[in-house]
């Protein structure tokens, strides 16, 4: 019962239908119809003009959005907890060749604007200090805690009233939208640029980077051929993009897996280290404790000492969560 990572869910049947209906000969790289289709179907999703490029993971989805709004002299501010400070293996400094990562403090993971301003206050004007360029933000943030519109309004006004770009890494979006229960437009209020996340969601290798500035694409282009990522069968991914985006699949799975947290937080609320507002739970336990959930069968990280991280997924199997739910509330 694998309650590790929404990374290692399935792949959707709808999603492995559009890649074999994909399997016949196009144009190459990104010239094929689907790749093609992908602005016009997020600039519906977003209701305005969008560009839409795919990659394969999500390390290359942000850092690739950056590089479009960092200078290598430059920096970008991000949660000390951010996946790109944290679990990309120097990826951005590689992309953006050098600029460095800024650390900001927030309740989980989560930044507001004056902790931007804790860091960018003591930068010294001029030449010998490196100056950020850009802010990055997670939706929904790394202990699953989702940003509300009026807090990316308030955020994107910060950002720009600065001459900062603003990027989303949006591993999570879906969740994210699953629980505000709005658009995706309210979701990603104020970016520039959004990674938005396809493969924890039911996708198999496919992500996508949509740039509400169609201008920025057109530099990232460029870089995305450099870093490796411009794939000879581009059509294979685009496919798992629109299938994930026909009839909403994607906040359809969205949902499955955040009702699946819900369910085993609400036997855990005594134990909660964050609101769980999307996928993932992080339950305050003894390692005698952890080591009894896992004898019943469960498999999970642990999260430090004295804490576990459990993240469902879409196709988390309803008596598998319940077990759990009444395995934690029996501790």
């Amino acid at each position: 019962m694998k309650f590790l990572s929404d990374n290692a869910a399935r792949v959707h049947p709808r999603v492995w239908d559009a890649m074999k209906a994909a399997d016949e000969p196009d144009s190459p790289y990104d010239g094929d119809g689907l790749s093609k289709a992908l602005d016009a179907r997020f600039s519906a999703l977003f209701g305005r003009d969008c560009a839409a490029l795919w990659v394969a993971t999500g390390t290359a989805a942000n850092c690739l959005a950056l590089s479009a709004m960092v200078e290598p002299h430059g920096a970008v501010i991000c949660h000390r907890e951010a996946h790109i400070e944290m679990d990309e293996g120097g990826a951005p400094g590689f992309y953006l060749h050098g600029a460095k990562l800024l650390l900001a403090d927030g309740e989980s993971a989560k930044i507001t604007p004056e902790a931007i301003a804790r860091v960018i206050d003591p930068i010294r004007d001029g030449v010998h200090q490196v100056h950020p360029h850009a802010v990055s933000i997670t939706q929904a943030s790394e202990y699953g805690c989702v940003y509300r519109p009026e807090e990316l309004a308030a955020l994107s006004a910060f950002v720009k009233g600065k001459g900062l770009g603003l990027h989303m890494d949006g591993a999570r979006f879906g969740n994210a939208v699953a629980f505000l229960g709005g658009s995706a437009a309210d979701a990603a209020l104020g970016v520039d640029a959004l990674s938005f996340g396809m493969v924890k969601n039911g996708a198999m290798s496919a992500e996508a980077i949509v740039f509400f500035d169609p201008a920025m694409a057109d530099k990232v282009r460029f870089r995305r051929k450099r870093a490796g990522h411009l794939q000879s069968k581009g059509r294979y991914l685009a496919a798992q993009i629109l299938a994930m985006l026909e009839q909403d699949l994607w906040l359809d799975n969205a949902r499955a897996a955040n009702a699946a947290a819900s369910e085993i937080a609400a036997a855990a609320r005594s134990r909660l280290l964050h609101p769980v507002e999307a996928n993932e739970i992080f339950l305050a336990s003894t390692a005698a404790e952890r080591a009894a959930l896992r004898t019943q069968g469960f498999e999970f990280y642990d999260w430090g000492d004295d804490a576990a991280r459990l993240v469902t997924a879409w196709d988390a199997r309803e008596e598998h969560v319940a077990a759990l739910a009444r395995a934690i509330a029996g501790l």
